[in-house]
């Protein structure tokens, strides 16, 4: 099986003028390939530091990929840097100085000495043109080498350059480097993830329930935690979608007897568009009140655009009268249902009020959150439309 690792090459990563969206990117197209990403690296504009990772990471995986660093400027030294990692000299390419001359004309540019830089590459590396740029990219074949003096080797591995620009490597990586991979790796596998999103209930006691099921090896069961919200991901490598598909199922099946309705949705559903979806089932329709959450409540409920929800109103008000608040709003709004949700933040311990007003009963929570202020809010607000839904489910807070 392949390995992959990612180097991110540029300053301003590092100094987080800019966010890395590449990693991301190619990292989810070597997960449709099959091949297994164990490590990301981020550093900056020198060539020694980013020779030195190169070569470490050429000793874990078969497949080093970077981004960044080709343009035509004197801080632009990932060639360099890969052909001190392989040990060559750099290499002019007539065919890219010409690609790259016609490519400016076309814009009614002329070409400058220091343009040139980006037609050299390391010798013996294959030259990718860039159709929707100037830094054309390169793949350069590594020979086992030793790495220690006992003469143990790491099998014959790659090293790919790709410019910086997210367009530029995003074209280059589809048009050229997957079909390089495809074909010189023989990747036949696929990697695809489930993920299932939990509310109203803790990382921890999930990890009670499904422990079990967490150390599988194909597929793999894992938690990630989002401010009230659990995601539990499952990851399945397989030869096609199909086979990833009766992998996971059965898997799924299993954590979804065991957690119930702690499950509200999967993959790309939103809490918010569940709930209203659970409201629009009753018949109901939505008013909501917040206080404390800066807004973040309505926000969430009316990007949905769903006609369910009728509008809300932000107001400064103590938990006491909370209730009497909704029913101002629900008669306000004349809608069936209201929910409301008060924040009262604290820099040790913030308190949470939720009430839910529906045509059968009225149900009020009253919650602690001792986590980060800045996710106060957000914590708030998914208690309060998990809440919602399971309410407009039937089930009790």
């Amino acid at each position: 099986m392949f390995s992959a690792e990612i180097i991110a090459i540029g300053t301003e990563l590092l100094l987080g003028e800019t966010a890395d969206t590449n990693t991301r990117f190619i990292a989810q197209a070597l997960r449709g390939l099959g091949i297994d990403l164990f490590r990301t690296t981020t550093v900056g504009d020198n060539t020694g530091r980013i020779a030195r990772v190169i070569y470490e990471a050429l000793t874990r995986a078969e497949i080093v990929i970077t981004t960044g660093g080709l343009g035509p400027t004197v801080d632009d030294p990932t060639r360099q840097a890969v052909a001190y990692a392989m040990g060559v000299e750099l290499e002019f390419q007539p065919v890219l100085w010409e690609q790259i001359i016609a490519r400016l004309s076309r814009f009614g540019r002329v070409s400058t000495e220091n343009q040139k830089r980006q037609a050299y590459i390391p010798k013996g590396a294959i030259a990718i043109g860039n159709p929707v740029g100037t830094a054309p990219a390169f793949i350069m074949g590594v020979a086992p080498i030793s790495l220690t003096g006992g003469g143990s080797e790491v099998r014959s591995s790659v090293v790919i350059a790709l410019p910086g620009v997210p367009r530029e490597m995003e074209t280059l990586l589809t048009q050229a480097v997957i079909p390089y991979l495809q074909k010189h790796y023989n990747t036949h596998l696929l990697i695809k993830i489930r993920t299932l999103h939990t509310g109203g209930i803790s990382e921890a006691s999930i990890d009670e329930i499904i422990g079990d099921l967490e150390g599988l090896c194909n597929p793999t069961v894992g938690l990630s935690a989002h401010s009230g919200i659990i995601d539990i991901r499952i990851t399945a490598k397989a030869r096609d979608e199909t086979e990833a598909v009766q992998m996971i199922e059965p898997l799924e099946t299993d954590i979804r007897s065991r957690l119930g309705s702690a499950i509200y949705g999967v993959d790309d559903d939103t809490l918010e568009s569940v709930a209203l979806h659970a409201v629009a089932l009753r018949g109901w329709t939505l008013a909501c009140l917040e206080s404390g959450l800066d807004g973040l409540l309505i926000k969430r409920l009316a990007a949905t655009k769903d006609r369910v929800y009728i509008g809300g109103s932000r107001l400064d008000i103590h938990a006491d009268v909370l209730e009497e608040a909704l029913e101002g709003v629900r008669r306000e709004k004349q809608s069936s249902v209201a929910l409301g949700v008060i924040l009262s933040a604290s820099e040790e311990l913030s308190k949470v009020t939720i009430f839910v007003l529906t045509p059968p009963r009225k149900e009020v929570q009253r919650l602690d959150y001792g986590g980060h202020p800045r996710e106060a809010a957000r914590w708030a607000t998914n208690m309060g439309l998990d809440a919602l839904r399971r309410s407009a489910l039937g089930f009790l807070g």
